[in-house]
């Protein structure tokens, strides 16, 4: 089939270079007008750059080759963890990936910030309203009212990004990715530029399997290039207090941490970014982080900002759009790791990164991809095997 086709075609491409929730207060459904997503392959430590990158634009293009059309009337509605989707995190992502479908289809979107775990149900509820086609739904903690939804709304498809059910109906695709793949790239890179010999990373709530499978893969990812290197993490109780996240990095910075990974939504980029305008080594999350906490190089510090731990968030989303339009969309599990392009590190922009910790970082890209290097940790729990 044409989807099946196209993702046979892309396996064999490199992994990709291009995410947690930002702070909500609305929870008026509104529509947008779209946004840009075309990636930028950026600067580099050298001739060195990140691993190359399959841009919406390429998807968009393929579909068309094959003559994918939206249907009359089509619509996709996103219903946001708490959270905006301009939060630079994996709301972010998903909202630009849905604009970018709708750019390239011509069809009808509309979006919901939320702002409580207590309106995930109202909000599913106010944008099936609207008669939408397909429903995005983004983070772990929404995954039961979606399930719900689902099942009561059995001719709209469901997107959940970061969810898992025992059981899905046919209606129902829920987005899974290895975040321990992404942690552990995180970690190797970390330990290759520390002089410390301590890293650090601000998390986010342990209640979430990605965020634990980010924290403890970033450990055995550090240990596989330095087995005594000391590694500090924070769980936090939000994703949405930046202050936090910064003093968490001010905390580890004080203890000897000379890089910082935030692997928590708006939290975590707090950190990063004060730790980046100290002068300390700084990792980003979900996507890349030069583009949004770091406003594309104008922010101080972002010459400190090594990297970002990137899942593919806005290919999941653009790629079960197109399922959904052809009649491919089909219920269950869509996993994304480095062996499918759907895990990977973004390119390293203003940052002039050691020849040696890129060859590391790229060596546990392609050790992951291959099957020859494992995390160390369930991924599905997140914790350590």
């Amino acid at each position: 089939m044409i989807l099946q086709r196209r993702f046979k075609a892309l396996a064999i491409v490199l992994a990709l270079a291009v995410v947690a929730a930002g702070c909500g207060d609305d929870d008026d459904e509104a529509s947008d007008s779209g946004s840009d997503t075309t990636e930028d392959s950026g600067g580099s430590s050298g001739e060195v750059e990140g691993p190359p990158a399959v841009t919406l634009d390429d998807e968009c293009e393929a579909a068309k080759a094959d003559g994918v059309e939206a249907p009359d009337g089509f619509r996709v509605n996103l219903v946001t963890d708490i959270g905006r989707v301009d939060d630079g995190t994996f709301n972010q992502f998903a909202f630009e990936a849905m604009e970018a479908a709708k750019d390239c289809f011509g069809f009808e979107t509309s979006y919901i910030e939320t702002v409580s775990e207590a309106d995930y149900a109202t909000n599913i509820a106010t944008t099936l309203d609207a008669s939408p086609n397909v429903v995005i739904t983004n983070g772990f903690l929404i995954a039961t009212d979606t399930l719900a939804a689902a099942e009561a709304n059995p001719d709209v498809d469901f997107l959940g990004v970061d969810q898992f059910q025992e059981e899905f109906p046919e209606n129902y695709i829920g987005v899974q990715f290895r975040e321990d793949q992404g942690g552990y790239m995180a970690g190797v890179l970390a330990a290759s530029l520390s002089e410390s010999g301590v890293i650090g990373v601000v998390g986010g709530r342990e209640d979430v399997p990605p965020v634990v499978r980010f924290v403890n893969a970033y450990e055995t990812g550090a240990q596989s290039v330095n087995p005594d290197i000391r590694v500090l993490s924070v769980f936090n109780e939000s994703f949405t207090t930046p202050d936090k996240g910064a003093s968490d990095a001010a905390q580890f910075i004080g203890e000897g941490a000379d890089v910082i990974f935030g692997a928590g939504g708006q939290t975590g980029s707090g950190g990063i970014a004060a730790a980046a305008e100290q002068g300390v080594w700084a990792i980003g999350v979900d996507q890349d982080e030069y583009f949004t906490t770091f406003n594309g190089g104008d922010a101080p510090g972002s010459e400190f900002l090594a990297t970002s731990a990137v899942k593919r968030v806005d290919l999941a989303v653009f790629r079960n759009i197109v399922a959904s339009m052809t009649d491919e969309f089909a219920g269950g599990l869509y996993t994304l790791e480095a062996a499918n392009d759907g895990i990977t590190y973004a390119p390293f922009h203003d940052a002039e990164l050691p020849e040696e910790a890129v060859a590391a970082l790229e060596e546990a890209r392609a050790g992951l991809s291959d099957g020859s290097i494992d995390t160390g940790v369930d991924p599905v729990t997140g914790l350590p095997l």
